[in-house]
């Protein structure tokens, strides 16, 4: 299999997975680096807020984030480069500018997802050309998330939540539909099942209240679904046990999402 391969070949496994950790972090670092004066009033035991380390600190340390992210990419290929530094680029464009759109800044995020899905499929260039259109699920599914962290802090709109919950159910539908397309329907239907129970129910709750404090949940449990929307896709491609090793590894991310902030 795969993991039996010589060592050089599980290298470009490596990088990637070096890229999008780096590319992730970076996104996020220099997130409360553009929210700081923000954040000293709606969230002041942040990092940066708190005193924990400075601004200039936080926004080298992102900047080093990115930047090494896309250098891991490109150790991959150009092609791999190229997509990395696209994301780069997405993530700081939503820091900064995006996520004051009540529009543009879901898709801006969802890109950052979708981008960040293509990325893992350069390993392989060939599979971009032949399966790019599944990069739209993500992006319909992240949006989703960022309309709803929108009102996070002083509460939500209902209809902004519906919205995002019709947003879920096309991000499922899609996955469903992938996996029909390759009989494996069934298996993924268990996975999507879980994923819905997971992210509808809090998103309920939010609904009947929509205040900040729910919808933080309702925000934490998308992000922490993204697990089991990973396993839906490995389930649609035929990898079932791959799914099951991959959902293993939701009981350490709730774990983490108690010492770090999620939302």
């Amino acid at each position: 299999g795969f993991f039996q391969r010589p060592h050089e070949d599980l290298m470009p496994l490596v990088w990637l997975i070096l890229a999008t950790s780096g590319l992730y972090g970076g996104g996020v670092v220099m997130n409360d680096v553009f929210d700081a004066e923000l954040d000293s009033v709606e969230r002041p035991e942040r990092p940066i807020p708190s005193g924990l380390i400075s601004r200039a600190q936080a926004a080298s340390l992102g900047g080093f984030l990115l930047t090494g992210g896309v250098v891991c990419a490109f150790l991959v290929s150009n092609f791999s480069g190229i997509l990395a530094l696209a994301i780069a680029i997405a993530a700081v464009v939503y820091d900064k500018w995006g996520k004051h759109s009540s529009i543009l800044g879901p898709l801006n995020m969802g890109i950052c997802r979708g981008l960040n899905l293509l990325l893992g499929l350069s390993i392989i260039p060939s599979l971009v050309s032949e399966y790019w259109y599944l990069a739209i699920i993500p992006i319909i599914y992240i949006a989703a998330i960022t309309m709803i962290s929108r009102g996070e802090v002083h509460g939500g709109k209902k209809h902004t939540l519906f919205a995002a919950a019709l947003l879920y159910a096309l991000a499922m539908a899609g996955i469903l539909y992938v996996s029909k397309t390759r009989d494996q329907a069934i298996t993924t239907l268990f996975f999507i099942l879980i994923w819905g129970f997971m992210v509808f129910l809090p998103l309920r709750n939010a609904i009947r209240k929509p205040e900040g404090k729910m919808i933080g949940r309702a925000v934490k449990a998308g992000v922490l679904a993204l697990i089991l929307m990973n396993a839906a896709w490995a389930s649609a491609f035929g990898g079932t046990y791959l799914a099951f090793i991959i959902i293993l590894l939701l009981p350490l991310s709730i774990l983490l999402a108690k010492i770090f902030a999620v939302t």
